[in-house]
């Protein structure tokens, strides 16, 4: 994801990094090249003068420009829907990691707090990695045992494991009598909210706008863009192809843009900031147990996926 603070106006007119112009660039031109030879041309195609003119273009183009908007709230909707899930899963981290660190402990116990946070700093790596269909190991070696690494490498649900790890740590304390039924339960709430987040995220990962309803708005928006030339050729002239390539940025933008933020736990430049939310909450619970992470693990670049 981008991050940046708000800029000048006029400088938001040049930006090139973070925009989908650059993956445009080459449609635009093919678009420009073709204004360019119907312009030369005078929209006659093999002796045949294409008969279009405005006015059912721009009847058509707000119809367009009515679905591209449902299909851009479609997809928003599935990118703060991410967002919402991930911020649900910071607030949890820290409610686990306040009810480890408070354990009534009036007796000796082999539980160590640390080894919990650990496993829920791995579960919030693990669970970025699965979203994103990655490798997790080298986040996880540093935050489990060996005995607890062995398991989950070998698991294809990772965050599902550690959260059964978790469970058992805190069955533990219940049998060494460290917490009593309640605060068990308490512990319970607060995983299966874990495990409604994790389930939440698949569903958005596994579940895509239907198919045959992109491909639909896709050829719609292209059909369009190639026949506006003939509709305007005849009252602009050579202003054709600024007028054609303007329109045509801003329909396929739309389009590109709602793709990007339609899977919006990737890695392109709209998607969510994973790395940078998972750092962050991994941060927080370790300073709540008194433990400050390296500097050189906290994000601090502009482009942070």
């Amino acid at each position: 994801m981008i991050i940046r603070k708000k800029e000048h106006w006029f400088k938001m007119l040049f930006v090139w990094h973070g925009s989908v112009l650059p993956a445009l660039l080459p449609r635009l031109f093919l678009l420009f090249i073709l204004s360019l030879g119907i312009v030369y041309l005078r929209g006659i195609i093999f002796s045949f003068k294409i008969p279009l003119n405005p006015a059912p273009l721009t009847l058509f183009g707000f119809v367009l420009a009515l679905f591209l908007g449902f299909r851009n709230n479609a997809s928003y909707d599935r990118f703060w829907e991410g967002r919402k899930l991930w911020g649900a899963l910071l607030n949890t981290a820290r409610s686990l990691t306040r009810q480890a660190l408070t354990l009534k402990n009036n007796k000796e116990t082999s539980l160590s707090v640390p080894d919990f946070i650990n496993l829920l700093g791995a579960f919030i790596f693990a669970l970025k990695h699965q979203l994103r269909g990655t490798d997790a190991y080298e986040d996880l070696k540093h935050r489990l045992s060996n005995d607890q690494l062995e398991i989950v490498v070998q698991s294809k649900y990772k965050p599902a494991v550690i959260m059964r790890l978790l469970a058992e740590w805190v069955q533990k304390a219940k049998e060494e009598e460290s917490i009593d039924s309640i605060q068990q339960s308490r512990f319970d709430e607060n995983f299966d909210k874990l495990s409604d987040i994790v389930g939440g995220c698949e569903r958005i990962v596994s579940t895509p706008i239907p198919y045959s309803y992109r491909v639909l708005l896709h050829r719609t928006v292209y059909i369009y863009c190639f026949l506006l030339p003939f509709g305007l050729v005849d009252s602009l002239g050579w202003f054709t192809p600024l007028i054609v390539v303007f329109v045509a940025y801003t329909f396929v933008a739309f389009e590109a843009i709602a793709d990007e933020i339609e899977e919006p736990f990737g890695t392109e430049a709209n998607d969510l900031a994973l790395n940078s939310m998972s750092v962050m909450i991994d941060e927080t619970i370790h300073e709540m147990g008194g433990k400050k992470l390296d500097v050189s693990q906290k994000v601090t670049q502009h482009i942070i996926n």
